[in-house]
């Protein structure tokens, strides 16, 4: 091994989370730079890092050794409880990987460690130490092992004793850590590790327990440490690192030891002894238990695989599907996966059985004949033309992922199927780790420097909302992040601190789907963690690293909409009981026209504000165009959105670059969309199988040059050879390559579209049941549920309100509109709301407040629910108002405590018996009055989410109508488009520019919406009397769209309540010919004459086209007050009038219902 004299083998990387400053990948290549051969990363009682770490020394061409700083419980690791004046009850000790029984040995041991002695910290113990010591190296650690520990506290002696206990351990190779950090311990501990070294003779090896890598991180490293501790850098007596804790060069080291030259030797002998050869591309495949009568899983997947067909195609199926079914077994069993096919169908089939719903498919898997035959998938790759290579390559052997969608509310009981079927031991979830995004960096970084929580929420709202986007990224688009970049000042600092942290692990958790199963005990294979706060057990590697090492990958994944659509089902088998969703025709003409409204919100994947206008100008009549959408609604493919419509509509011709190509573009109007064309188009024109074709989609989406020039001269040349021009095959390659980096995999785009189809079909065919599933599935989500809400008053299907002898559970349709579930009450829960719908079902309707709190199991219902129950409306049923229930609540409860106590003593109350005095007196309600309705409303807002038995805005609907835009049409609006909106100001948000002058963010809410409102210096100042919560505004402004964020940038602004009466021009009327007479007339003039003002007044005559008459008053101009409305509404019907503004504010289609208030908002 070539030598630069020293290797680090005592390190930490950012996998020591929050305490480690080092990317792994930085640490490989700053190792070999320094001439070192080997490197270790050793993080604290973990081994997340150990593949990219592998990995990332073999591509620096330096070895791996794998290690652990491992903590061991000071007396037994199930123990619980302080010791030797150590809270953790724990000391350090280094591990490090000789050979692959080492490795073996560390991974039992780590995942021990979070299994079996978990107390403040993953520990081990002894006992475990010397059961799984061989092939481990031992090193005494920092001066937090025990050793060391030892020396501080207890003295030479006690060390010695617990040194010849790891020399029994390990023998001849346990060494003794000697570090130089400059520190005060070091000292002592130093002095008496010489002694143990010479009269033991345990060889002694140097190390320098770096933290972070160079020596001017050490700043941001400590900001870091703080971000862990929750202090702030200036504060004293916190946890502080030495400046020395970087990766220091050989030089260094040996300028450090040079009076200890053998311990600097023995990290290279240290190094020769650690040789670990990890194997990736093996795959280790659970048993699936095979049925008599079967030789192998390839015959019985075979066999299930050809009754399916039958199943799916009937007796007489086309020879050319039968052919692809074979070449896909072919290559399934081929490649030795016929098991993974039979565990993936085993746990399928057990969800249907048991009611749990299945999705159609997911991914790339629903391009393979075989899974839609056994019944893994449910979306026909033959009808849609998917492709078997993009899932499996029989030209590149690649474990196939298959991720499935369940019912959400069934997932669980199938992972614990799965689970029990090939035993918890072989099972887990898999880790996943929370990393620092350039916002959040941002955000901890200036909290730990001290600065105020609105300086650095400035900072941080000024990196644009965009997924995954760097500092760097965002340094260069934002002058004023440049700015701050560049200064000397906190901002600078802040900048600095959090461009090194940007990214790096800061927690781990559990990923939302993934699931390994291994054929044996999973640390056979990889490490496993326990997360301390719920206890679940995941793998210590994340998913993709499972999957190098050989283990088996599936995603078991929640879908909501699926458990939408079986409650919608559900609701409508109680009118319909023969209803099946899965036999609907995918032509139903209503569900198209819906899509092409755009009427799509709480329709998967096609509810954006974007997708619906799209939608509305496709007016899509096929599956195939929902398909195309669906992929085309991306960054990217976008841009071909209006070109794919006005194709489809004739508006623009359909071209081809080659004839060859048509029948693989024309379902798309000849735009390419997914990625199965590109395949297709280099079958078709460069003779490339399809296994060719799918290497090359991978490596356009890869983006290697390298590659890039190797499948550019195969797609030419091949196309050349089959009679294609070189010019247009170079062409059409540049076409290819920038389309290939963002297109889309038409399998899943086309699982996910029957998803979609079934939702609208169901919104469109049975409104109330589906929105009813809907707001069921959102209860628990406020923002959700007023979105649904609002698409129900739009639907013209009213929402009750929650009502204890009507409401059920959930939300349910009836003839009257959709009842509100008791269990979406804000704190009630499904328990309190069960026993409720269950007492009155079992014994009848509630009359009073007294007597539904004697009926009710007060152990399931407590105080709180009924306070919000009453709160909430859910008994306005019940005699009394709200505010006489809440005073009498504490009476009630009492009284029926008592009633239910002697209930079950055997006793009967002297009112029950009609013996002594009445008890009557005690249940009548306060003579009190009802809350003012500002109090009633808000807090039925805060149980319910909104406002449901009426709206502080309701006297003020007509005015929203006639003089502001909608505020959920602010988005899609362009910046700079002049706006005027109004509605109750929700919350303000002061802050202050680096000038010291404040300005605030608004949100805004309207009947239907929210939005916010900016009111920058000027207009803040001018306003600022007005920006109080809980106010009514009007606000005229600007859109602005600045980094990612949608707002109103405000210029003037009024109180709503005013703004009728300064922006009126006139009062309009309408009326049919047919309906004029003089008596009619006479009482509107009259009644316009009692409210005399300044606005005009104007009549349009109806008559049918050419013939009707718009007739201006000369005469009466009028005041545009509630009174004179109301009562020419009463006179004519409140749709019949409207107001004109004096400055019309531009908006966008505001359309006949918004001109005439058609639509009233209650």
């Amino acid at each position: 091994m070539a030598s630069a004299g020293f290797v680090h083998l005592h390190g930490h990387s950012e996998y020591s989370l929050l305490d480690g400053g080092c990317r792994i990948g930085e640490m490989a290549e700053a190792a070999a730079e320094l001439g070192m051969p080997a490197l270790a990363v050793t993080d604290h009682g973990n081994l997340f890092g150990t593949i990219e770490h592998y990995k990332a020394c073999k591509a620096a061409g330096i070895k791996p050794i794998i290690g652990c700083e491992v903590y061991v419980a000071i007396e037994s690791r199930h123990l619980r409880k302080a010791a030797r004046g150590l809270t953790h009850a724990s000391n350090h000790l280094v591990l490090l990987a000789k050979n692959a029984t080492g490795y073996r040995n560390l991974t039992k041991l780590v995942s021990k460690g979070y299994l079996e002695g978990f107390y403040y910290n993953p520990r081990i113990d002894k006992e475990l130490l010397r059961e799984h010591s061989e092939g481990l190296i031992c090193m005494s650690a920092c001066i937090g092992g025990e050793v060391p520990h030892m020396i501080q506290r207890e003295g030479y002696n006690e060390a010695e004793k617990i040194a010849r206990e790891f020399m029994e351990i390990f023998g001849d190779d346990y060494y003794l850590e000697i570090q130089r950090h400059d520190i005060e311990p070091e000292v002592k501990v130093n002095e008496n590790l010489l002694r143990l070294h010479d009269k033991l003779g345990i060889p002694l090896v140097a190390t320098n327990d770096f933290h972070f890598l160079h020596a001017d991180d050490h700043d941001a490293h400590d900001a870091l440490i703080c971000i862990q501790m929750g202090k702030t850098v200036d504060e004293q007596n916190r946890l502080c690192y030495p400046d020395g804790l970087y990766m220091k060069s050989p030089d260094e080291m040996h300028a450090l030891f040079s009076d200890l030259p053998d311990a600097l030797e023995r990290t290279l002998e240290i190094a020769d002894k650690c040789d670990v050869e990890l194997e990736f591309g093996n795959t280790y495949m659970p048993d699936f238990p095979i049925p008599d009568g079967y030789d192998s899983s390839d015959d019985y997947l075979t066999q299930l695989a050809y009754e399916g067909l039958e199943q799916r195609y009937g007796s007489a199926v086309d020879v050319a599907v039968k052919e692809r079914l074979d070449y896909e077994l072919s290559v399934i069993n081929g490649q030795d996966f016929s098991g993974y096919f039979l565990i993936v169908r085993d746990f399928i089939n057990y969800a249907r059985e048991q009611d749990i719903s299945v999705g159609p498919g997911r991914g790339s898997a629903a391009g393979c004949l075989a899974s839609y035959c056994l019944g893994i998938t449910n979306t026909d790759p033959i009808k849609f033309d998917l492709l078997f290579e993009r899932f499996l390559n029989p030209e590149r052997i690649e474990p196939p992922d298959i991720d499935i969608d369940f019912a959400h509310t069934g997932r669980d009981k199938v992972l614990k199927y799965v689970v029990d079927k090939y035993g918890e031991d072989n099972v887990s979830q898999v880790i996943t780790f929370g990393t620092m995004g350039a916002k959040a960096v941002v955000r901890d970084v200036g909290r730990v420097l001290g600065m105020s929580f609105n300086d650095v929420d400035q900072i941080a709202k000024l990196i644009p909302a965009e997924l995954k986007i760097t500092l760097d990224t965002a340094i260069d688009r934002v002058p004023e992040l440049q700015q701050m970049s560049k200064s000397r000042g906190g901002e600078g600092k802040l900048i600095e601190y959090a461009r090194k942290l940007e990214g790096m692990a800061r927690h781990a958790s559990v990923h939302a789907c993934a699931v390994i199963i291994a054929p044996s005990d999973l640390t056979d294979y990889v490490p496993l963690y326990r997360a301390a706060k719920d206890g679940t057990v995941t793998t210590q590697f994340v998913g993709e690293t499972c999957m190098d090492v050989g283990l088996l990958k599936m995603d078991f994944l929640g879908l909501k909409e699926l458990s939408l659509m079986d409650e919608a089902e559900r609701l409508i088998r109680i009118e319909e009981p023969d209803f099946v969703l899965d036999e609907v025709a995918w032509d139903d003409r209503a569900t198209f026209e819906l899509f092409g409204r755009g009427e799509t919100i709480g329709v998967f994947q096609f509810e954006s504000g974007g997708m619906r206008e799209y939608l509305s100008k496709l007016k899509p009549d096929t599956l195939e165009d929902i398909i195309a959408m669906n992929a085309l609604y991306r960054p990217g493919p976008m841009e071909n959105i209006p070109s794919f419509i006005a194709r489809k509509q004739g508006k623009e011709e359909v071209r081809y670059p080659h004839p060859k190509l048509e029948s693989i573009l024309e379902p798309t109007y000849g735009i390419m969309v997914y990625q199965e064309q590109v395949m297709r188009i280099a079958q078709v024109l460069a003779g490339f199988s399809m296994g060719q074709a799918d290497i090359l989609r991978k490596a356009m989406g890869k983006k290697k040059p390298e590659e890039m020039a190797k499948v550019k001269k195969d797609f030419v040349g091949g196309c050349v050879e089959h009679s294609v021009d070189k010019k247009l095959a170079e062409d059409l390659f540049g076409d290819i390559e920038i389309f290939a980096g963002y297109a889309f995999n038409k399998s899943h785009a086309a699982c996910y579209s029957e998803v979609a189809y079934k939702n609208a079909y169901l919104k469109a065919n049975y409104p109330r049941e589906y929105m009813s599933a809907s707001l069921t599935m959102d209860r628990n989500n406020t923002e959700r549920l007023t979105i649904l809400l609002d698409d129900c008053r739009r639907m013209d299907i009213p929402v009750l309100p929650p009502d204890v002898n009507h409401s059920t559970l959930n939300f349910t349709p009836t003839a009257e509109g959709i009842r509100y579930g008791l269990s979406a009450i804000k704190n009630v829960g499904e328990g309190a709301a069960q026993s409720i719908v269950d007492t009155r079902v079992e014994d009848g309707a509630f009359t009073t407040l007294f007597e539904f709190c004697e009926r009710i199991d007060l152990r399931a219902v407590n105080r709180r629910v009924v306070e919000n129950l009453v709160a909430a409306g859910a008994l306005d049923g019940l005699e009394g108002h709200r505010a006489q229930k809440a005073e009498a609540l504490d009476l009630a409860l009492k009284a029926a405590g008592k009633a239910q106590e002697d209930r079950e003593k055997g006793q009967i109350s002297l009112f029950d018996t009609g013996d002594g005095p009445s008890e009557l007196e005690l249940r009548e309600l306060p003579d009190i009055e009802e809350w003012p309705e500002r109090d009633l409303l808000g807090k039925e807002r805060d149980l319910l989410g909104f406002y449901i038995s009426s709206h502080p805005l309701k006297p003020y609907a007509r005015d929203l109508q006639s003089f502001a835009q909608p505020l959920a049409e602010m988005d899609g609006q362009e910046d700079g488009t002049p706006l005027r909106v109004g509605g109750l100001v929700e919350q303000v948000r002061k802050l202050y520019d680096r000038r010291g002058n404040p300005f605030a963010f608004v949100t805004l809410e309207d009947l239907g919406g929210k939005g916010d409102v900016a009111f920058f210096r000027e207009a803040f100042s001018a306003n600022e009397a007005l920006l109080v919560e809980g106010e009514t505004l009007l606000v005229d402004g600007k859109i602005s769209v600045r980094n990612g964020r949608l707002s109103l940038q405000a210029e003037k602004a009024m109180h709503l309540e005013t703004a009728r009466e300064q922006l009126t021009k006139a009062v309009n009327l309408q009326l049919p010919y047919e309906e004029v007479a003089e008596d009619l007339l006479g009482r509107l003039r009259l009644l316009c004459e009692r409210h005399n003002g300044n606005c005009e007044l104007v009549l349009h005559l109806k008559n049918g086209g050419e013939k009707d008459a718009v007739v201006r008053s000369r005469s009466i101009r009028v005041n545009p007050c509630d009174d004179l409305l109301r009562g020419i509404g009463d006179l004519i019907g409140p749709t019949n009038t409207w107001l004109t503004a004096q400055v019309q504010t531009p908006v966008v289609a505001a359309g006949p219902e918004r001109r005439y208030g058609q639509r009233d908002a209650f």
